[in-house]
């Protein structure tokens, strides 16, 4: 599915999704800066303190095959504006999840995550050959969810008392998906939305 030896880049006209890497941290941080994303409660951005267990966990998971991180790159200043990846890679029964994505608060609602999105699908799908692309976001996260139901993602349901987080309250977790029969409509859809944000 995945070929886990040559580093994966995905590019449109606008973004580049680059490989996740150590020597990335201070960009990444900068875009974390923007907004002090890592002070909305129910998401995982990454702030000074924790920066570096988050690219580690991450390139951990990467060795495994669970993983694929990357860094989005804003091409027209070439300068980083947050990170995405597929997670949870279930290689046998071709599923994996899009996941920890974040973007600086200037290119939020700015169709940067519909570009970003049509990129990741059309790679899981169309080369991966996936059967489903799988999304998850806190219960609270209202501005996910509604982000993720914009691309065209179904709920499937909410795993309710899903996981404890770092402070010890309970997160109930929605989940979405698209599956592969789904794609051909969802793709036209998307790039219907991006001609909005075309000058």
């Amino acid at each position: 599915m995945i070929d886990w030896e040559k580093p994966t880049i995905l590019e449109s006209e606008n973004l580049k999704l680059l490989p996740l890497s150590l020597d990335l941290k201070e960009d990444l941080l900068n875009a974390a800066r923007d907004g002090e994303l890592w002070k909305l409660w129910y998401t995982s951005v990454p702030s000074e303190e924790t920066i570096d267990q988050y690219i580690n966990t991450a390139l951990q998971q990467f060795q495994d095959k669970t993983s694929l991180p990357f860094v989005i790159v804003n091409k027209a200043t070439d300068s980083i504006i947050g990170s995405t990846r597929y997670c949870n890679i279930d290689s046998s029964n071709r599923r994996l999840e899009i996941g920890y994505t974040w973007y600086a608060k200037t290119f939020q609602r700015t169709g940067v995550n519909t570009a970003c999105k049509y990129l990741l699908l059309q790679q899981a799908f169309e080369a991966y050959k996936v059967i489903a692309v799988e999304f998850k976001t806190h219960w609270f996260n209202y501005k996910s969810r509604n982000a993720i139901q914009r691309l065209g993602a179904k709920q499937d349901g909410v795993l309710r008392n899903h996981r404890i987080d770092k402070d010890g309250c309970i997160r109930d977790t929605v989940v979405f998906s698209i599956i592969q029969s789904e794609w051909k409509t969802v793709k036209k859809y998307l790039a219907f939305e991006m001609e909005k944000y075309l000058d």
